[in-house]
């Protein structure tokens, strides 16, 4: 947990702190008040990462370097710096009770479960933003997996160059396959089983929120098949040599699967209303943090932006009860939502 934060020359912040509560964070402000901005630093300094965009934007204007130092709960300190270059990203350095390093390591990162408004639209559009959700949550609870996804990309863009040279043969491209459909394996393999965890709990969390009973459940779908995947996959990128060849990149692998998420055996993107996509992605956030809490024995905390909109009264409620157990920081533009659901966790106003 983070007990407090300091941002100078952060996004929109000049010289700004915060003090935040074990519970429930409600962070209150209008419009461009920097209540994501917030959230943002929150990650920055658990994760290491933005979700946003580049790390030259994080930098405050034209200013040469922004800082952020947090004090968490068992009372360790990490300060999080960024000193901007003329021609290249900027430069990040993290300390962590005086000492140094330019990345968090699988134990250093503090687990963080985000919710932000254009995963709404981006979960229903892009496959590869449904992927996202499960290899984001996999790089947090399996130290492993973010080391076998970086292979799989590397081996994927040898691949693709040598198809673009125009001059692959089944001797120059079957090294890469090999590899390709090693690391492809475990990725999906990874995948297939977090679905199979999702699977156990997300209808029975999404019911409660909804206050009512549905059948809520996520397939993960690939050509590759379930079973034999590597086999499967090193098979099909022999067949489509010709065809990859031709186009230029790689068309067989986990980076073209996807995942499907059905509410009473309707694909989200297909017809079901905003309210009901926004209360699936919420169930599957809070999926999430208990699976993150049972294979870390740590409970993460819960980013969650703008996350009442389209939500009804009795769905606001039904939340609440899910965030008790958990440090959350949430922001809303809606002062009232303070007044009728939160009116004992701490208060942040911009």
């Amino acid at each position: 947990m983070i007990a407090s934060l300091h941002l100078q020359q952060f996004r929109s912040y000049v010289d700004a702190s915060f003090e935040f509560e074990p519970g429930v964070n409600v962070v209150v402000g209008p419009n461009t008040s920097g209540k994501t901005n917030l959230l943002e630093g929150i990650l920055v300094v658990a994760q290491g990462i933005s979700y946003r965009t580049a790390t030259d934007k994080l930098i405050h204007d034209k200013d040469p370097w922004a800082r952020l130092e947090s004090l968490n709960a068992d009372n360790t300190t990490r300060v999080v710096t960024l000193k901007r270059q003329a021609e290249a990203n900027p430069i990040k350095e993290f300390t962590i009770d005086d000492k140094k390093t330019k990345r968090l390591n699988f134990e250093q990162k503090i687990p963080v479960v985000l919710f932000e408004p254009n995963q709404l639209i981006a979960i229903t559009t892009a496959p590869e933003k449904r992927r996202e959700l499960l290899d984001e949550l996999l790089g947090q609870i399996d130290r492993n997996f973010s080391r076998v996804k970086r292979e799989y990309k590397k081996t994927l863009a040898q691949r693709n160059a040598l198809l673009k040279q125009g001059h692959a043969t089944s001797s120059t491209l079957f090294p890469w396959d090999i590899r390709l459909s090693e690391t492809g394996g475990q990725i999906a393999r990874a995948r297939l089983d977090l679905v199979d965890k999702l699977n156990q709990s997300i209808a029975t969390i999404y019911s409660s929120l909804a206050d009512e009973k549905h059948a809520v459940r996520l397939q993960y779908v690939s050509g590759n098949g379930i079973d034999n995947y590597t086999q499967t996959m090193l098979r099909r990128l022999q067949e489509a040599r010709a065809r990859d060849e031709m186009i230029g990149y790689t068309t067989v692998g986990p980076h073209r699967d996807d995942l499907e998420i059905q509410i009473d055996q309707i694909l989200l993107q297909q017809g079901c209303s905003r309210g009901e996509i926004r209360t699936a992605l919420l169930a599957l956030k809070i999926c999430q943090a208990e699976l993150i809490q049972e294979a870390l024995s740590r409970k993460p905390i819960l980013l969650l932006d703008d996350v009442f909109g389209e939500l009804d009264g009795s769905r606001r409620k039904a939340l609440t009860k899910h965030l008790r157990s958990y440090q959350t920081v949430i922001t809303t533009t809606d002062a009232d939502v303070i007044a009728k659901n939160y009116s004992h966790a701490n208060h942040i106003a911009l």
